[in-house]
């Protein structure tokens, strides 16, 4: 590890729990793997502090945050500039400081694009189905609704991804279709779907039995994309896999977004295999418990 110095730039990650995230190990690999003086912190911050952990962040000049749940919208209101998706969103997962002046960012969307890109999934004229309509899967919509041909959102109470949908398409120029989340919708709209993202939590530990998705439905030109990364293979992803689908990790989408906030913060390329390693070793001594 570096020595750390009164030189060294502190980074960290906000949130209420905060003791099991990954974000530390991560950064701190990357941070070490390209010689940088910087050093990656966890911060417990309940809600009722947070507008003076923002103070504490200009006055102690922390140079940047990660921002989870259940921040993302409140901290918003603390900030002197915001990126697209944050404006759209009203949600960041991603804070600069600049001399005093924070930015936000959102990155989540961004990591979803990245690892499908990056796994060679091309995205252009397909058909998109994104199960769920939370602050990721909505970071997820506003990234991926721009690349696509279709993109189907469905949610458990409608309402929310219907209004979702209506807000893409006249932001967007594109059409996007909101729906509840039922077993006929899913397999209705499986049935011509290229892409298939389940962005809700079902799956993840300690639930890990539990898939949303029917397997008779997963077919092998398909892909999916499962964004819970604990486990690192989840019921769907096993599903899938079984089937011959192209299963991508939630841990390429964790990965992703971290490196969007990593070359936001540091200017550099990030490392993103010694990030994915970091991620995948962690969550193996873990025992893959969140």
């Amino acid at each position: 590890m570096m020595a750390i110095s009164g030189k060294t730039r502190v980074c960290g990650v906000i949130g209420d729990p905060i003791e099991h995230t990954l974000s530390p190990t991560i950064h701190n690999a990357a941070f070490n793997h390209l010689g940088l003086d910087f050093v990656f912190l966890a911060f417990r911050v309940k809600t009722a502090d947070l507008e003076n952990a923002l103070r504490g962040m200009r006055g102690l000049g922390i140079h940047g945050l990660n921002v989870t749940m259940p921040h993302k919208n409140a901290v918003t209101a603390y900030l002197d500039e915001l990126d697209e998706a944050v404006k759209f969103l009203g949600s960041t997962n991603t804070i600069l400081n600049k001399d005093g002046k924070l930015s936000g960012f959102n990155t989540d969307g961004v990591g979803a694009l990245k690892a499908l890109r990056e796994n060679g999934i091309e995205l252009a004229e397909k058909k998109l189905l994104l199960l769920g309509a939370g602050g990721a899967a909505k970071a997820i919509a506003f990234s991926l609704a721009k690349e696509v041909g279709e993109l189907v959102v469905l949610n458990r109470a409608d309402g929310k991804s219907k209004e979702l949908a209506e807000r893409l398409t006249i932001t967007l120029d594109k059409k996007v279709v909101g729906d509840a989340l039922t077993p006929d919708a899913i397999a209705d709209n499986l049935q011509d779907s290229d892409v298939l993202i389940n962005a809700t939590s079902v799956g993840m530990n300690p639930a890990a039995n539990q898939s949303i998705v029917p397997p008779q439905l997963l077919r092998s030109d398909l892909t999916v994309m499962d964004i819970v990364y604990n486990p690192v293979e989840t019921k769907l992803a096993k599903n899938a896999k079984a089937a011959g689908a192209k299963v991508i990790s939630g841990v390429e989408m964790l990965i992703y977004q971290g490196a969007a906030s990593f070359e936001i913060w540091t200017g550099h390329s990030a490392p993103i295999k010694v990030m994915r390693k970091a991620a995948l070793n962690k969550l193996s001594n873990a025992g893959e418990r969140k």
